[in-house]
């Protein structure tokens, strides 16, 4: 349904061109709103409401109603009488229908475009519906998700969809309280850095709205309409993924995951086993700072001795002592390959446990 502060802002706006006063009256003979200089007698209009007469002249004034597919709507009432006024108010109201017409299509769209995202749709519904919201099914599409801080407390809906306002193609929505989803028309040809741009000018936007803990998932390109809620289920992935494992990056692709797509995954129970199996009592993050440095910088440089050693300004033989009392305590290698990757696993696993952790609490 159509806002009353649309309604408002449209006959203001109808106010300024015409120079004529406004009121748009619910059948009840409630106000709903109003350009401030017109007084009108709700009984008046209840009792309009039931005639059946679409347009009468009443105490100075000219009223209307408005309908929705043959429904009563609303009643207009505009200040004054004769035939400019008559016309000025069925201008008026032939406005105001089409502005209720737009409004149930958006709705319908955004009601369709939910259900898709969510999967409550059967395969014969997509397209019927499609067709008749004259949406395209076979365009290629992304779906991008908005996180902020303030989601919440914030219009960052409205905001984005005055983002997009001139995609058509776009669709911006939101199926909780705490993201905003849009489904992205990709043009032929445009790539995933294209979709990088998109994410990243968002981005840039809600900096600019002061919008603060900015996350932006995407998920992976989808050519038919019907697996539009694979690449949504991809992309509120990436959005968990991206905080446990890349939380130095405001932007995050589903195909950026890597291994952190197969932990997040896992049960806890068996993450818990594994730790234990390979560590005992002990976790791998149970370390000093100094150790923990040394062993992300080893892995950053690939296991390069030499690197390592000259990016953390020490002698290789300090490196070496520190990765030898490593493999004492833990009984792993860091300069074996697979030792390495066992380490590292164990790490990410560690991190997404306490990150789980931290929402049972």
């Amino acid at each position: 349904m159509i806002s009353n502060q649309t309604l408002q802002s449209t006959i203001e706006g109808l106010k300024a061109i015409a120079r004529v006063e406004f009121c748009i009256m619910d059948t009840e003979g409630k106000e709903v709103a109003s350009t401030g200089n017109i007084s009108v007698n709700g009984g008046a209009v209840a009792e309009f409401a039931k005639s059946p007469a679409d347009s009468q002249e009443i105490q100075g004034c000219q009223y209307f109603k408005i309908y929705d597919e043959q429904q009563l709507e609303y009643v207009m009432v505009t200040a004054g009488t004769g035939e400019d006024v008559y016309t000025i108010g069925k201008m008026a109201v032939f406005q105001v229908q089409n502005l209720m017409v737009a409004y149930k299509e958006r709705f319908d769209k955004d009601n369709f475009i939910k259900n898709l995202l969510l999967d409550n749709l059967l395969l014969i519904d997509i397209y019927s519906r499609a067709k008749k919201l004259h949406i395209q099914t076979d365009v290629n599409r992304v779906v991008m998700i908005v996180e902020t801080e303030n989601g919440k407390d914030s219009n960052i809906l409205e905001m984005m969809r005055s983002y997009y306002s001139n995609n058509s193609g776009d669709f911006v929505t939101a199926v909780d309280e705490n993201n905003v989803i849009i489904v992205k028309d990709l043009s032929e040809g445009e790539s995933m850095k294209e979709i990088e741009k998109t994410a990243a000018g968002i981005e840039k936007f809600l900096q600019k709205e002061h919008m603060s803990g900015i996350h932006i998932a995407y998920g992976t390109v989808v050519k038919e309409i019907k697996e539009v809620s694979r690449s949504y289920k991809e992309a509120k992935m990436a959005l968990d993924v991206g905080k446990i494992f890349f939380d130095e990056k405001n932007v995050i692709a589903y195909s950026e995951l890597g291994i952190g797509r197969l932990i997040y995954q896992l049960p806890i129970p068996l993450c818990k086993m594994f730790i234990r199996e390979i560590f005992g009592d002990k976790s791998p993050d149970d370390f000093d700072e100094e150790t923990l440095v040394t062993i992300n910088k080893f892995f950053e440089n690939s296991l390069n001795v030499s690197e390592t050693s000259r990016q953390l300004f020490i002698h290789r033989n300090t490196l070496v002592y520190r990765l030898d009392k490593l493999q004492k305590r833990t009984g792993l290698d860091l300069r074996v390959f697979e030792d390495a990757i066992t380490f590292r696993i164990a790490l990410m696993v560690v991190k997404y446990m306490k990150y789980m952790e931290s929402f049972e609490y």
